[in-house]
């Protein structure tokens, strides 16, 4: 039940009220529409009104509340009503018997001045759920209470009649004639609201009391109504306007305008702007009664300030988000196993495509052109080379019957010009416009089929293409209906010579859909229906058959296939299969939510479609415009044309760009500048099956009618092109009617049921707000929205389509939108930058799957936000890191993407003759066309600013070297670091991992990349006196990356990098610029067998196993107390080669032996397959009793125990710990130092494995800047792989005096996304004889490896005390620099040590010298 304030109520089974529950949007019930979709005439809407009463289980709750103010009384909003009572009224209880057992007990209490009445309503019936019909009489009627005066009905269910609403046109006539009732008095925005329902709720009393729409219209237009007499409506004159028509067309646009506050003066302007804009329709020759009447419909030609136009109406200024937990929005799914055939499916080739592949293989020439066509089961092959000068046409075919190619050469496209006799093939017959030659048979690889082809050799470049058709079996053959045609011309598409081996697509799938390409070009129908009878198979297929679909489509979508071809096709059938094929993406978004995020990208690219007659009214409404504007002939006949013979996207770019050139006063210039804009050019016009070869020219007369009608036909041709444009999404969501005059008629789309309350209010304010220049409010609107929506995209709904639409278009404007906020953030403020990233981040995450990381960066800015508003000097440093951790998110997300999609561009692109340009960015273009592009770019903007404000400075030296050298800029340092550079060279990296080697020759690395300052390649870096450093500003790095093969001079600080120009004699003169000769030998010595297995860490010598696991034994007797030490035992040297000339593994040894030799000659792809071959060794029986009994003895876990399983991970593990003496890294940096390689030998420390919650490695030396005095340490959450492994990102580093280490210094914060995790388990430590050599460092080249495999676990700093907990950071921090300080003490030399924290205690795992 709804109803009123004051007397009139209204009965509930005329109204159905709706609910809202966001709090921010209190006034968002009495908004209207300002899309162009949710005009007032075409629009069919239910307000809520300010009263509702319902029975909540037969019970009724009605308060009012008693206010000591003469204004209108508020309405409380809450389950129970709102009723005002006599406050001087006697506490009444009433019981009633009504029909039957059905028994009504009333209770009114009396209130106090400032309280509230409460009226309760109980009713006692078994029956169905009861409406109450109620009101109140006023204050000085008393209640009457006896002689049956009292009557209550119920009336049935079945009476209610239906829903209706009131036209918001009538709504704003209504509401100007209270203010006219009321004195023309200037209102405050809250009663102009009050005033606006106020007229709303009088319109639907008429309609409760039984008038019709129609009535209400007639009465509000007729002359009583408005005051008019006839008599001043015949009589009037073009100087005589009514002050009345005025005033309401002053309503008119003060409402179109936005509803502003106007001062006096500016009202008085706004009557003689509205008074003027009917005196152009008096001059036009329209009577009062016609003006009259056009005012009520919206028909004046009206005209408001652009700015004001824009400005919100009835709504507020800035949503008050929802409060949620971030987590919430997490996705993530285990990776589904891909089909193991995917990568080896392996398509038969036709007997005509091994012909053309393998003449493919013989050409030399650029191949321009790479035509298939299907004729019946057979096909057709063309290939076009481009030797110097010439053109090369090859065809090929497998028709069974001789054939004879009909040929011409053309000037121009479409010209049948007869080929010049020098050009004639052998036994060629030349004709009047045409000649005549004949296949020759060949057979293929000397098989019994046999292949007809024909090369011909045009020598003339004035030709720019070939038309022909094929005689056979006394048929002409040609390409559905019109010529073959081959183009000639220079901008044709470049393909590759060969398609590759399909290797990381599902190449059976991509090959169907290259046959189907020359089907599929037909039109849009066939391409949709085509792509629909796939959708199975590419399912089937995974990830990677949708991603065959992906590339296929947006090769369709941007213009790199043909969309028309000697096909006409009906719009509705276009939209028909537009739907068949989307209807198969929501079902596969529903039911595969792991992929959801591929889905989506395919349905970007598909318009909606839909059933029924959305395709026809592209047709008929075309025809409207022309009939009602007179333009039947020129560009607009051949628009017309073109949209019956076959509609396509590019109509809404044409007719976009109509609109743009009559609202630019008819200038041509803007006309092309929209099409040339969005790809459309003067060629692509003339190139459809109906060109368009005239530009727009129109009078000025036809101006008003053509935009009206334009932005009209825009609508309908969004509706079936763009599913994802906003407008179309939101009204096809929201549902819309519409009764215009030949655009949308009978048009009725119903709103898609179960949307959350309040959404239609917010989906109005970014509506309103969706060109506003400040685009913050927008974008909390548009995450507002998806963050509502979201729910729903995960439940089964038969309308899912429309929501993903929906968000799909939601995601696109908010990239658009902070695109458009960037000038807006040119001089904001780091919190507003830092506010700007969060939403970007979060419209992400709502966007992707897997989005765990994203979410943790989420939480990491807000954090930020956080520490920033209260002051905490650590904001900036902090936000760095969580800067930098985004960075790696997206460049990981782009990864992923390029691995998945971009080796099916490659393929299908090859296969079909798409630009090679087009497909080398394929992947690229994809990244830059959503947010993440947007949030790369506002992270550009901040990092300086949190650089300058954290005093980072631009670099991060690792390697405080000066150098002179020559820059070589590289890629990836990994790919040089075998290389030996014959010039001192500074290797300008654009990746660095962490565990490279140092290119012989390389006098510096400088890179963009953030390894740890103690990753290996930075160790390595520094014992080879390399200058390694990180550069944080790109304008920096790219200036050096502009002097590639000059000679640079680095002058390094701890905290910078100095470098200019020099020149060769430079060069001679330095000492520092010496090239980098290789080392001198350095000895190793054989170790023999001691005749043991396995030894306790008591018997650890230097003949038996390396530093590593002396120094541990030694640690454990002299450290403190507080510091604690694993037990450790060994396997020791000599023991791999025992094993490996054990009989057991007597054939290992063999092809071992071979396989040395096979690397000894410079194979170095023997290295890999010695690995494998040590994984096939055998344990013999006494090692792993040995083993077993000294493990047993230290109290270490035995893992037999545990199941003989578990012996053999534990075995495994132990071979590839000796596998790793063949590691690439390893072998070649040995070699680089003349290390015999047979020498190194491979001893192996036993530990058990602490579940850390931190890791550490401290260096007791600061290695920046080789200050003795301060010790220099970073820690990561969980095991210490991740910091000393090539894992992306930093850890938290940190530095502690020596004299004062209860105060450290933290450098940086941690950005490193992964920590490893593990249950209880053993490890299995490299302890070779060639690691801390003398001017040699072999630590870190060998693995250390864990019996069980590690968990990467998504880290949040977020909620890690080590990042929110002064006090707990402190302490932790000075512990670990405190135990660095003492093993210091212990070996009387600075140390590289390596740790763990498990509740609070420190584990030292490992120590050695510091190199």
């Amino acid at each position: 039940m709804s109803g009123a304030v004051g007397n009139n109520l209204l009965l509930q089974y005329y109204f159905s009220p709706t609910r809202f529950e966001h709090k921010r949007r209190t006034n968002s019930s009495i908004s209207s529409w300002r899309s162009s979709f949710f005009q007032p005439r075409a629009i069919s809407q239910t307000h809520q009104l300010p009263l509702s009463t319902e029975l909540h289980g037969q019970i009724l709750t009605v308060k009012k509340i008693i206010s000591r103010m003469g204004k209108r009384r508020a309405v409380t909003r809450s389950s129970q009503a709102v009723l005002a009572t006599d406050p001087s009224s006697e506490l009444l209880v009433e019981k009633f018997n009504l029909d039957g057992n059905v028994e009504l007990k009333v209770e009114v209490s009396s209130p106090t001045s400032g309280s509230v009445a409460v009226v309760n309503i109980q009713v006692t019936s078994g029956g169905d759920s009861l409406l109450l019909h109620w009101g109140a009489v006023k204050p000085q009627n008393k209640y009457k209470n006896n002689g049956g005066n009292i009557r209550v009905q119920l009336p049935a269910r079945e009476s209610r009649t239906k829903s209706v609403s009131v036209p918001e046109d009538l709504v704003q006539i209504q509401a100007y004639l209270r203010w006219e009732r009321n004195g023309k008095q200037i209102y405050t925005p809250e009663q102009e609201k009050e005033e606006y329902e106020a007229a709303r709720l009088e319109l639907f009393e008429e309609i409760a009391r039984g008038s019709s729409i129609q009535d209400l219209r007639t009465k509000l237009t007729s002359k009583n109504d408005i005051r008019e007499s006839k008599e001043k409506l015949v009589s009037g004159t073009k100087s005589d306007i009514l002050d009345d028509l005025v005033q309401i067309q002053a309503y008119v646009r003060w409402e179109k305008a936005g509803k502003p506050n106007y001062s006096p003066e500016q009202q008085l302007k706004e009557f003689e702007e509205a008074r003027k804009e009917l005196q152009v329709e008096l001059d036009k020759g329209s009577s009062l009664e016609d003006i009259q009447k056009k005012i009520v419909k919206g028909e004046i030609k009206t005209q408001v300030a652009k700015q004001l136009a824009k400005k919100k109406f009835f709504m507020v200024e800035r949503i008050q988000r929802k409060n949620r937990d971030v987590m919430q929005l997490l996705t993530k799914f285990s990776s589904e196993p891909k089909e193991l055939n995917v990568y080896s499916e392996t398509q038969v080739l036709s007997e005509v495509q091994q012909f053309v592949k393998e003449k493919e293989n013989h050409i030399a020439d650029p191949v321009l052109c790479k035509k298939i066509y299907k004729i019946a089961d057979k096909e057709l092959q063309v290939l076009v080379a481009k030797p110097s000068g010439k053109t090369k046409v090859y065809l090929a075919t497998d028709l069974p019957k001789s054939v004879v190619l009909h040929w011409a050469l053309s000037e121009r496209p479409g010209q049948w010009a007869a080929p010049p006799l020098s050009v004639l093939p052998a036994d060629s017959v030349s004709l009047t416009k045409a000649a005549e030659t004949k296949f020759s048979t060949n057979s293929v690889d000397n098989q019994s089929y046999k292949v007809q082809s024909l090369e011909i050799t045009i020598d003339d470049e004035k030709f720019v293409g070939m038309p022909f058709v094929l005689f056979s079996d006394g048929k002409w053959i040609n390409n559905s209906g019109s010529d073959f045609y081959i183009d000639f011309r220079a901008e044709s598409r470049k393909v590759q010579k060969d398609a590759g081996d399909g290797r990381g697509t599902s190449k059976a799938l991509l090959g169907k859909i290259a046959e189907l390409e020359s089907e599929a070009q037909k039109s849009f129908m066939h391409r949709f229906n085509i792509a629909a009878d796939l959708m199975e198979e590419a399912t089937n297929a995974g990830e990677l058959g949708l991603a065959a679909i992906l590339v296929w489509m947006r090769f369709m979508a941007t213009r790199q296939l043909v969309w028309n071809k000697n096909y006409n096709v009906k719009p509705r059938e276009i939209s028909k299969a537009q739907d068949r094929l989307t209807d198969f993406l929501q079902k596969v978004y529903g039911n595969h939510p792991h992929y959801r995020e591929i889905t989506r990208m395919i349905m970007s690219t598909v318009g909606r479609g839909g059933e029924g007659d959305v395709g026809q009214r592209i047709r008929d409404e075309i025809l409207v415009i022309q009939r009602n504007n007179d333009c039947k002939g020129g560009m607009m006949e051949e628009w017309h044309q073109k949209l019956h013979n076959n509609t396509s996207p590019d109509d809404v770019v044409i007719c976009q760009a109509l609109i743009d050139y009559i609202e630019s006063d008819f200038d041509i210039s803007i006309y092309w500048k929209t099409l040339n804009d969005n790809g459309i050019t003067k060629e692509r016009l003339l190139g459809y099956d109906r060109a368009i070869h005239s530009e727009p020219n129109f009078r000025r007369d036809q101006k008003d009618g053509l935009l009206r009608d334009l932005q009209n036909y825009l609508r309908t041709l969004k509706a079936v092109h763009s599913g994802a444009d906003l407008e179309v999404a939101i009204a096809n969501c929201m549902g819309y009617r519409t009764e215009g005059q030949g655009f949308m008629v009978g048009v009725k789309i119903n709103p898609v049921p179960g949307l959350p309350s309040g959404f239609q209010e917010l989906l109005q304010f970014i509506l309103v707000n969706i060109e506003e220049k400040n685009v913050e409010a927008l974008l909390e609107g548009l995450l507002e929205a998806r963050e509502e929506l979201r729910p729903m995209l995960s439940q089964s709904n038969e309308r899912l389509r429309d929501l993903i639409f929906l968000d799909i278009a939601l995601d696109s404007t908010v990239r658009t939108a902070v695109e458009r906020g960037y000038e807006e953030l040119s001089n904001a403020s780091s919190e507003k930058i830092m506010y700007f990233i969060s939403l970007v981040i979060e419209n992400l995450a709502l966007s992707v799957d897997n989005n765990e990381d994203l979410i943790y960066c989420l939480k990491g800015w807000n954090l930020a936000l956080t520490m920033l508003k209260s002051g905490d000097d650590h904001w900036a440093m902090f936000a760095k890191s969580v800067l930098d951790r985004t960075r790696l998110a997206l460049a990981g997300k782009a990864e992923s993407l390029h691995q998945l999609l971009q080796p099916s561009a490659q393929y299908l692109g090859a296969l079909l003759g798409v630009d090679q340009g087009v497909v080398e960015i394929f992947t690229e273009e994809i990244i830059r066309g959503g947010s993440a592009a947007s949030l790369s770019s506002l992270l550009n903007r901040l990092d300086p600013i949190l650089r300058q404000t954290a005093h980072l400075g631009s670099w991060q030296v690792i390697s405080p070297i000066e150098a002179i050298g020559y820059v070589v800029v590289v890629d990836e340092l990994l790919s040089v670091q075998n290389k030996s550079f014959s010039k001192p060279t500074i290797l300008v990296a654009k990746s660095v991992r962490g565990e490279e080697e140092i290119p012989d020759g390389a006098v510096a690395v400088l890179t963009p990349d953030m390894p740890d300052v103690l990753s290996h390649v930075s160790v390595r870096a520094r014992n080879s006196k390399v200058c390694f450093a990180t550069c944080f500003d790109s304008n920096i790095l790219a200036d050096i990356q502009a002097n590639e093969g000059k000679l640079l001079l680095l002058k390094p600080t701890s905290a910078d990098v100095v470098y200019s120009e020099m020149q060769e004699d430079d060069l001679e003169n330095s000492v520092d610029s010496k090239i980098v000769s290789s080392a001198p030998p350095v000895a190793l010595v054989r170790k023999q067998f001691a005749g043991r297995y396995a030894i306790r860490s008591e018997e650890f010598t230097s003949d038996m196993v390396g530093a590593k696991s002396r120094n541990i034994a030694h640690l454990k007797v002299k450290v403190p107390s507080w510091i604690n030490v694993p037990t450790s035992v060994a396997l020791p040297f000599g023991v791999f080669e025992t094993v490996l000339s054990d009989d057991l593994n007597e054939i290992v040894a063999t092809k071992l032996q071979v396989l040395k030799t096979k690397l000894d000659g410079g194979d170095f792809s023997a290295l890999g397959e010695i690995r494998d071959k040590v994984l096939e060794l055998s344990a013999p029986p006494q090692l792993v009793k040995e083993l077993k009994d000294v493990m047993q003895q230290s109290d270490m876990p035995w893992p037999g125990d545990e199941g003989s399983q578990r012996w053999e991970q534990a075995w495994m593990a132990i071979k590839k710990v000796w596998a790793s003496k063949w590691n690439d890294r390893a072998y070649f940096s040995t070699r680089k130092v003349k290390l015999d390689h047979d020498y190194l030998c491979m001893a192996i420390l036993v530990q058990e494995i602490i579940n850390a919650d931190y890791a550490f490695v401290i260096h007791t030396t600061n290695p920046s800047s080789g200050d003795s005095s301060e010790i220099y340490c970073e820690v990561v959450k969980g095991l210490g792989e991740t910091l000393v492994g090539a894992y992306p990102g930093r850890a938290l580093s940190f530095v502690c005096k020596k004299n004062d280490l209860n105060s450290p210094q933290v450098l940086g914060y941690p950005s490193k996304p992964v920590g490893l995790y593990i249950k209880r388990s053993m490890i299995f430590r490299s302890d070779s004889n060639g690691e801390d050599l003398e001017g040699y460092a072999g630590a870190g080249l060998y693995d250390s490896v864990p019996m069980d495999e590690e968990e990467e676990v998504v880290l949040d700093y977020s909620s890690d005390p080590l990042i929110v907990d002064n006090n707990f950071r402190c302490s932790i921090l000075s512990t670990i620099a405190q135990a660095g300080s003492a093993i210091e003490d212990i070996y009387g030399s600075a140390q590289d040590v390596e740790g763990v924290v498990k509740d609070g205690k420190i584990y030292v795992v490992q120590t050695r010298p510091q190199m």
